[in-house]
């Protein structure tokens, strides 16, 4: 696939894609291949640090290995005009948009390109397979990131994990003992108990202006 149509990415695939001749040219290599774009990946904040971190992935370590790939290909000397699309990433990006199909997603996403990595005899398949990355652990991490999202515009990430980006799990703090006690707020938490317990309509609101303690109810 010629990557000539942004419309057909997420933003941050396509400042990937961009990225990538000014980084050939730093290598002093004339072709874009697949290490080039997981370089430009590993430059971005978001997605691509997400999934080696759930992975349990050293985000240095992963661009030290990509790093040290590319520095071993061969160099031109002189001054390089033009860069050209090699072979593994057109078929990367092939692989992608595949991907892109399966998950029934309306864009290109950072997602499918790792997911692709997986099958590129290139470049990413041995180094996804040195850090025991496989499709199938990919797919799981990539759930638990987009949950049930679909990919319908061209910032999905904005969407992922909401809950954690905003939100505070209040059952794993208590499990943790990071909870202080709660006093005088007998009432208003059994009730709120009481209403979590029926069958239908079991959604307590916690109406309140700021500081009223709707968050120590929620606690206790």
């Amino acid at each position: 696939m010629q990557p000539t149509d942004p419309n057909k990415f997420t933003e941050k695939t396509w400042e990937a894609l961009a990225r990538t001749p000014d980084l050939v040219k730093q290598s002093q290599q004339q072709q874009i291949e697949s290490e080039h774009l997981m370089k430009a990946l590993l430059e971005q904040e978001g997605l691509t640090k997400n999934i080696l971190s759930k992975a349990g992935i050293s985000v240095a370590q992963f661009r030290e290995r990509t790093d040290g790939f590319i520095n071993r290909q061969p160099k031109i000397t002189g001054t390089i005009a033009n860069v050209y699309l090699g072979r593994s990433l057109d078929t990367l990006l092939d692989r992608a948009e595949a991907y892109r199909q399966e998950y029934k997603d309306e864009f290109i996403s950072v997602e499918h390109l790792f997911l692709a990595y997986t099958k590129d005899d290139r470049f990413g398949k041995a180094l996804f397979q040195e850090f025991h990355l496989d499709e199938t652990k990919l797919k799981s991490i990539i759930t638990q990131i987009r949950g049930n999202n679909k990919v319908t515009d061209q910032t999905p990430e904005n969407k992922y994990e909401a809950l954690e980006k905003y939100g505070r799990d209040l059952t794993e703090a208590a499990r943790q003992g990071k909870l202080d006690p709660v006093i005088g707020r007998d009432d208003e938490i059994r009730r709120t108990i009481q209403i979590l317990s029926r069958r239908t309509k079991n959604n307590p609101v916690l109406i309140g202006e700021p500081g009223v303690g709707k968050t120590a109810i929620a606690e206790g």
